[in-house]
């Protein structure tokens, strides 16, 4: 029976593994730059990978940009296993966390195409449309209110 387990950690204990994930699915999928993708921010983040039967196939790591504003970024799930909720699942593990730690509002740059999953789970566009990494993106927040 295949199951599906959440994990968060350090660099040094997730990173491959999410890594591995945002390679097939950054890199290898939409064409990004490896060495936009591998920004050097990992050590200094947190990380949340889902696998599958021991297989990474969902990723998000946050990284606090001032002592209330947590950043969510690199939230990629494999082709393979999307229309699962394994997005959901990360993005509310990686919420979860940022409120435990003191965070109260979440920031992150989504990528345009995927923008209607965020503001279905809370997050309101601000600003203007602008690039990264040749793909189109908008800033989102969405405040951390105690659960």
């Amino acid at each position: 029976m295949s199951s599906y387990v959440l994990h968060s950690g350090t660099d040094a204990e997730l990173g491959d593994a999410a890594r591995e994930v945002r390679q097939a699915v950054f890199v290898d999928e939409q064409g990004v730059p490896e060495s936009e993708e591998m920004d050097g921010k990992d050590e200094v983040a947190t990380h949340f990978v889902i696998t599958h039967d021991e297989t990474p196939v969902a990723t998000a790591r946050t990284r606090f940009i001032d002592d209330a504003t947590v950043k969510v970024e690199r939230v990629a799930v494999l082709d393979s296993h999307r229309g699962e909720g394994l997005g959901k699942r990360v993005m509310a593990a990686a919420e979860r966390a940022a409120r435990e730690a003191g965070a109260t509002t979440a920031l992150l740059h989504g990528q345009r195409h995927v923008e209607s999953f965020y503001t279905g789970l809370g997050y309101e566009t601000v600003g203007e449309e602008f690039e990264e990494a040749g793909i189109p993106h908008v800033e989102m927040v969405k405040p951390l209110d105690a659960e």
